[in-house]
């Protein structure tokens, strides 16, 4: 008998479920047990959002500042896994707290060591950065990232900001105004992420781990947007200094994170657009380039 662990954190459900659906094929084998750990905080992070909760969360997310979890049971802990499929989310082009406090913990890393794992990311759009901190957080606890599958909201850039943060504010998966597209990850692509496991299965039966990643590549598990490659690396510079500004200055915290919102605004809605234009531009002159990080951020 094998035993296949399954970590996930959510909020909203969404993790959840594809979690549950890339799992599916391996729950229907007689040779596997399989268990699923939900990733529990001590103190929640609140859900339906509201604007302060929302924005006060930036420096820890983007830092990747630990907080403290619910302990893990100890038939996990005392159980060695043969594979492991973790599941996360991206606050702030960062692995979510309650990722990196995992990743982090004393029982985070007694579980991942010397395991396979493949992680599976579902994130509005830029996840690139934020699976680079994965790679780092897991090298530390000696894991072995075999696979990576990244599910996004396919929608254009500045309407899925739109449908998300109402999501996140109302609690409710509902089409904002009552015609934009549902946000987050697309259902039919949740219960098509079946597939995706069936691939890892059949790689796991075979022993054939290693082989994993192109597979899932050639299934369509990690699409490359290189606009979205070159926005990530160059928002990432800048939360870097907004972060460490606002996390070392905790008496101006609130007005520092006011700032912070009409600097994200204004980036977002005048900035990027702009960004988009000269990307279009020079798209001709850097498909090498293009074709290298495409290659890189499909693999692992």
């Amino acid at each position: 008998m094998k035993n296949v662990l399954v970590i996930f954190y959510s909020q909203s459900g969404q993790l959840k479920s594809i979690a549950q659906n890339i799992a599916k094929p391996f729950l229907n084998s007689e040779e596997i047990k399989i268990t699923f750990h939900e990733i529990l905080l001590e103190k929640p992070f609140p859900f339906p959002w509201n604007k302060d909760s929302f924005f006060d969360a930036f420096p820890e997310s983007f830092l990747q500042i630990p907080t403290a979890l619910k302990p893990v049971s100890d038939e996990i802990l005392n159980t060695n896994f043969d594979l492991i499929l973790f599941h996360y989310q991206v606050w702030y082009l960062s692995p979510s707290i309650p990722i990196n406090s995992f990743l982090r913990s004393a029982e985070g890393k007694k579980i991942l060591n010397n395991t396979p794992v493949v992680t599976i990311n579902g994130s509005r759009n830029m996840w690139f950065m934020a699976q680079e901190k994965i790679k780092v957080l897991l090298k530390e606890a000696n894991a072995q990232l075999i696979g990576n599958i990244a599910l996004v909201d396919r929608v254009g850039n500045l309407i899925s900001v739109l449908t998300i943060v109402e999501w996140m504010f109302s609690g409710v998966k509902k089409k904002y105004l009552g015609f934009f597209p549902l946000p987050g990850v697309s259902e039919k692509d949740i219960q098509e992420s079946t597939k995706f496991g069936d691939i890892i299965l059949s790689h796991f039966n075979q022993n054939k781990l290693n082989d994993l990643q192109p597979r899932l590549v050639a299934a369509d598990a990690v699409r490359i947007s290189p606009y979205l490659v070159t926005v990530d690396k160059t928002a990432n510079k800048i939360f870097n200094k907004w972060s460490n500004f606002i996390y070392k200055n905790p008496k101006k915290r609130k007005q520092l994170l006011k700032i912070f919102y009409v600097y994200l605004f204004l980036a977002i809605w005048l900035i990027s657009p702009i960004v988009y234009i000269l990307h279009l531009i020079s798209y001709p002159f850097k498909l090498k380039t293009i074709k290298k990080e495409t290659q890189y951020y499909q693999g692992v």
